[in-house]
């Protein structure tokens, strides 16, 4: 890694006419067609100023032309981005999840652009923390950002989860392993007081998803005494939730078998393995032989992956969303509920209650919503960009 030394910003990048709109109004992308020109010479990953075609400011940020998002913006103002930017960004973003967020030990320290740290990801599993650099003009000042951290937290240990290939589109490698200290990767953590085993080391994304914290507590009203089936349950977080709350017997699937190894420690951790039955198999097959075999359940719960990465396979995504639903909606008893979500950015919130709207009325069953909610509070939303707004969880009953 290069050294970053605090330096004076020489390289200016220019928008053309009537591009400079979104980004004025508060987005930090700027795009390759949104360029003019750019002015100074630079490295992959430096620092760089956006002006307007008025040549007037608008941001400083990091600028890679590998990249079609050229450069993300880290501050309005023309700040140095040294070692102080990084401290104040992150204390900022520990007093906002101090102020919301009822376990901030537990949660999404930073996220990314809605912290104003673009491409960065931290997620603080009480004594230790796990980190995603996503970008290449975040990833150059990675060192720096793990000693703020040490610094403010004192971890046990810092891990790296940077095995994702959106790095790839960075000139990045895919890499993960420990940036302070050599600790077992399977750790617990605190969801809504509730303990979980997560493993930051072979785990989805960084290991655990804290972005359903609020929606989980959202079963409790309708959950007792419920038979409920649970698709693409991870380690099992829905499926725990739902038993502590009183739910009488949880049938639970996945297609991964590491997964659901860890789901049957987690209701074992939690006194329920008694009411979760915990199935290895791919949710599409399992829901359609369910159907076929006229199971019916009083809750029925889909929390699927994201089915698109991308606005171009946004009409496949949305036959695999109907299919899902359909065949949920179908096994719910009358008066039950469907919990169901999507984490795909690209299936916008009311495109996916369209959906919802037309598997019911396929599978001749009448909703009624109870509930449309999103992301947890660790996972903060700018208005001015739509991108930081992914997770759709509507609620809706059956009849």
């Amino acid at each position: 890694m290069r050294k970053i030394e605090t330096m004076q910003v020489t390289t200016s990048v220019f928008l053309r006419k009537g591009a400079q709109h979104r980004v004025e109004s508060g987005h930090p992308w700027v795009y390759q067609s949104e360029l003019d020109y750019i002015d100074g010479e630079f490295e992959p990953g430096d620092i760089v100023d956006v002006y307007n075609f008025r040549q007037k400011f608008i941001g400083r940020g990091y600028i890679n032309p590998r990249s079609q998002i050229i450069v993300r913006l880290l501050s309005r103002e023309q700040e140095p981005i040294d070692r102080e930017f990084f401290k104040k960004r992150i204390q900022t973003a520990w007093k906002y999840r101090q102020t919301f967020i009822s376990e901030p030990e537990y949660c999404r320290l930073v996220y990314g652009e809605a912290d104003f740290l673009p491409a960065l990801i931290v997620d603080k599993f009480g004594p230790y923390m796990v980190i995603q650099t996503l970008a290449l003009g975040i990833d150059v000042h990675k060192d720096t950002i793990v000693s703020v951290l040490d610094e403010l937290f004192q971890p046990e240990g810092i891990y790296e989860r940077n095995d994702v290939p959106v790095r790839r589109l960075e000139g990045l490698p895919e890499v993960k392993g420990y940036l302070k200290g050599d600790f077992p990767t399977e750790i617990k953590v605190l969801e809504n007081g509730i303990p979980f085993y997560a493993d930051i080391k072979e785990g989805q994304k960084t290991g655990f998803f804290y972005d359903q914290r609020e929606n989980r507590v959202f079963l409790k009203p309708f959950i007792r005494d419920a038979e409920v089936l649970d698709c693409f349950c991870h380690t099992g977080s829905f499926a725990v939730h739902a038993a502590l709350y009183g739910a009488k017997k949880i049938t639970s699937i996945d297609i991964s078998a590491e997964a659901i190894e860890l789901a049957k420690k987690n209701a074992e951790l939690n006194g329920v393995a008694a009411v979760c039955d915990f199935q290895v198999a791919n949710a599409f097959d399992a829901l359609r032989s369910m159907a076929e075999e006229q199971r019916q359940f009083d809750v029925v719960i889909l929390d699927p992956p994201a089915f698109t990465k991308s606005r171009h396979a946004l009409e496949g995504a949305a036959r695999g969303y109907k299919e899902i639903n359909l065949r949920g909606l179908k096994m719910v008893r009358p008066g039950g509920f469907l919990v169901t979500c999507s984490c795909s950015f690209h299936m916008g919130r009311d495109l996916f209650q369209a959906i919802v709207a037309d598997a019911a009325r396929d599978a001749k069953r009448v909703i009624r919503q109870v509930e449309y909610r999103t992301q947890a509070k660790d996972h903060p939303i700018l208005p001015s960009a739509a991108e930081t707004e992914y997770l759709k969880f509507l609620v809706v009953q059956v009849f």
